[in-house]
């Protein structure tokens, strides 16, 4: 790098964004290290701060790791792997750049895709020893689904293998038969050493053979497209702002296009108008904003905004869907299953979301299009997802700051999966919720008793039937109007085309959840056992229920005793192995933990727990 000034046609091409990626221990830390010492980006405190701590995590011997420059978590230094994405900045006299430097192993995808998201570029690391791995390819199509259309393959440890050319070009040529069929806009190799240096910010004397550019060269010189300015004027609103009571404005980023004073803009969600009378800063008002500017706008009416609405021009507003086809790469030990809730952030948006179907799921050896009932940790699917409000449903390609969202598990919190979409459905877009003229409340009021859902669940074996029947028969004999639902019967009807599976029994609770609410709708008691396994189930269920209408009640006795009891023959046919997915066998039972009844049914008999259940109605004021 020279430090004369660039000649006029390679002037500064603005900010560049780019990650590094491929597979565990390909070189990513180091190439980025090697990068900023040898293109002078690295300070002499860094650099000195570098060789005392390679005396203690070091891995190549004598020499200073320059991976240490990017691997700054000690777990991660003393592993010599990356988990966190370390971000830096440098900048040439052609282009400044940001880096996100990305973990490879599979446990990580997560954060790799977390880096891609904002990237234009990716640089995607090969070990010359070992060729394209699952993990590349896994990789390479997490960045053509967030938006990179520019590939840097650096096809790393060349020193390794001699620098021979064939084995640099059957490398590069493998990588290109795989990514050709993504879309990428280009993919250019080079033959690199990122522990020496070859070819990474200086050409070098090993790969004569090699007539393309270094990757300095490539990074400084490359076309990438970053035109959100030009994109529809999209400006998700993070918070509204009222200091006092003569100022209410609406703060956020532009995330794309630009807006003036002045301008006309409308409410996605309710397409409710004004024009933006300020926009508003720190350091004053500006008589424009455009992409990235953090702003806030007033308005010269008092339309109704809040956080997680959009604000958009009338003339380019975005798709407003509840139901939409997204890709999804799905990031949780936890697999994800079609029909249960997680919550869904767009924006600064927050509402209920699930997967309604699973349309394929992507092989990422072979890029083929495979059917799944599932997707698993680090797998990606394109599905149907059912959203519990419209959202503005910008497809991805078109716009990268709106088109994302998240789904979150609602118990754990954790960020279960990152979703792309692809397009709005609109096969509901004709259905209405109708209202009635007689509601709950008047069905409810003709026998002057509370519609409630009572849920029983536990193992097989552990009483819920023969409890909720006794129940049942209690309520019928004071009057009450009630309705029993009970597994195994709607498995002979409504659920018979469901099998044992998670997913199946998924779709099984929500349809009887479903049920139970209609029951409840028309003002009765509903006594529902069910095993159902999973927790996120149960309260999905709830959530379909006013407050105080659903009450979860635990039949809780020792898998000992329901493996005795075995009333249907069932666990001895789990044992057996004829009877796949048994809940408490093959599959797991995720008990209770804030249940509104704990009933312990061994060593007792089934009338002591059913008038456990009806001294609590009559306390609750629900029973007489």
């Amino acid at each position: 790098m020279t430090d004369a000034p660039p000649p006029a046609a390679e002037q500064r091409r603005g900010l560049l964004r780019f990650i590094t990626c491929g597979s565990v221990d390909d070189g990513k830390s180091t190439l980025i290290g090697r990068l900023l010492r040898d293109g002078g980006f690295a300070f002499e405190d860094q650099l000195r701060a570098v060789e005392r701590d390679s005396r203690r995590h070091g891995t190549t011997g004598e020499e200073p790791d320059l991976a240490l420059l990017l691997d700054g978590l000690e777990a991660e230094r003393q592993q010599g792997i990356t988990i966190d994405v370390a971000h830096r900045f440098f900048a040439t006299p052609r282009r400044s750049f940001i880096v996100a430097d990305t973990p490879g192993h599979e446990q990580y995808t997560r954060n790799m895709a977390t880096g891609a998201s904002t990237a234009s570029l990716a640089v995607v690391l090969l070990d010359a020893r070992k060729g394209v791995l699952a993990q590349t390819k896994r990789h390479t199509a997490i960045c053509s689904l967030l938006g990179v259309r520019d590939v840097l393959v650096a096809v790393n440890k060349m020193d390794l293998m001699g620098f021979d050319r064939a084995v640099f070009e059957r490398i590069a040529g493998d990588y290109a038969a795989f990514a050709g069929r993504l879309g990428f806009r280009s993919v250019v190799p080079v033959p690199i050493s990122a522990r020496f240096g070859d070819n990474v910010a200086a050409r070098s004397g090993n790969t004569p053979w090699h007539r393309g550019p270094t990757l300095l060269e490539h990074l400084e010189t490359v076309d990438v497209e970053g035109d959100t300015a030009g994109k529809p004027f999209r400006f998700p609103v993070q918070w509204v702002n009222r200091p006092g009571p003569d100022f209410r404005g609406f703060s956020g980023t532009v995330a794309s296009g630009r807006i003036a004073a002045g301008d006309r803009v409308v409410a996605a969600a309710s397409g409710k108008a004004a024009r933006v009378a300020r926009i508003v800063t720190a350091d004053g008002d500006l008589p424009a904003a455009e992409a990235g500017d953090a702003v806030t706008l007033t308005l010269d009416d008092e339309i109704d905004i809040s956080r997680g609405d959009v604000l958009v021009r009338p003339e380019a507003r975005p798709e407003m869907a509840d139901q939409f086809a997204a890709h999804l790469l799905w990031m949780d030990e936890e697999p994800m299953l079609p029909g249960r809730d997680y919550a869904m952030r767009i924006g600064h948006l927050w509402t209920r979301a699930s997967v309604t179907s699973i349309r394929h799921r992507l092989d990422v050896d072979t890029l083929e299009e495979l059917a799944a009932r599932r997707l698993g940790m680090n797998e990606i699917g394109f599905c149907n997802l059912s959203a519990g409000q419209r959202v503005p449903a910008d497809a991805y390609a078109a716009n990268r700051a709106t088109g994302a969202f998240i789904l979150v598990d609602r118990f754990t919190n954790r960020t279960a999966g990152a979703g792309m979409i692809a397009f709005p459905l609109r096969r509901a877009a004709n259905i209405h919720r109708e209202s009635f003229l007689v509601d709950k409340a008047a069905r409810a009021g003709l026998t002057g008793q509370r519609p409630l859902v009572l849920w029983f669940t536990g193992l097989s074996g552990s009483g819920k039937s023969t409890v909720a029947k006794l129940v049942e028969r209690a309520l019928h004999r004071d009057g009450r109007l009630t309705y029993s639902l009970d597994g195994d019967n709607l498995r002979h009807g409504l659920n018979k085309d469901l099998g044992f599976t998670d997913a199946d029994r998924v779709e099984n609770i929500r349809r009887a959840g479903e049920v139970a609410k209609l029951f409840a709708d028309a003002g009765l008691v509903v006594l529902c056992s069910f095993i159902s396994p999973f927790r996120a189930e149960r309260r999905a269920v709830r959530d379909l229920l006013d407050s105080g209408e659903f009450a979860e009640v635990f039949v809780d006795a020792p898998i000992a005793e329901c493996v005795r009891r075995d009333p249907k023959g069932l666990y001895a046919k789990a044992r057996a192995g004829k009877l796949a997915n048994f809940t408490g066998i093959d599959s797991p039972y995720e008990p209770p933990e804030a249940p509104e009844l704990h009933l312990r049914t061994e060593g007792r008999a089934p009338e002591e727990s059913a008038a456990e259940v009806l001294e609590w109605l009559r306390g609750s004021g629900l029973a007489p």
